[in-house]
């Protein structure tokens, strides 16, 4: 299950890409907004990130102008590691190096086909796990209030 949010600059995008996961055999949660009315990505960020991180959804996308803002809102519950890219090779990256289980971008910034290209790179990529495990847990000690400084 991917859950999926956006804010309301992003509703073509989110639709559209719900359409395609679809297509790569995906099931979907849509976590909204639901319409164009004026909203707040924090709220659609924490939503898709919530899910993610208590196991309802496996992986999250979420979407808003620049995929900044929304991307910042998900990456501030404990477990969630989004990855705000642009373009296929961050998304491959974050995924083989960081394990990255969340994944923004911006409807202003990449159109629908390079979309596509980043989310399918995204989900097809594997965590390689090995020697960066260790930075992954580092990550985790991060949220966890630990001085990560000295190991």
């Amino acid at each position: 299950m991917i859950g999926i949010g956006c804010d309301h600059t992003s509703l073509a995008l989110k639709e559209e890409m719900i359409a395609y996961l679809h297509e790569l055999g995906f099931e979907t949660k849509d976590f909204g907004a639901m319409n164009a009315a004026r909203t707040h990505y924090p709220i659609y960020g924490q939503k898709v990130a919530r899910a993610v991180a208590s196991g309802e959804c496996e992986k999250g996308i979420v979407i808003c102008g620049t995929g900044i803002g929304i991307g910042m809102a998900a990456n501030k519950t404990n477990g969630i590691r989004c990855a705000i890219c642009s373009e296929p090779y961050s998304a491959m990256m974050s995924r083989a190096h960081n394990n990255a289980n969340m994944l923004a971008f911006g409807a202003r910034v990449v159109g629908g086909e390079v979309a596509k290209l980043i989310v399918k790179t995204f989900l097809e990529t594997e965590y390689e796990g090995g020697r960066h495990q260790q930075r992954v847990d580092m990550l985790r000690d991060i949220e966890q209030g630990i001085d990560i400084s000295e190991t």
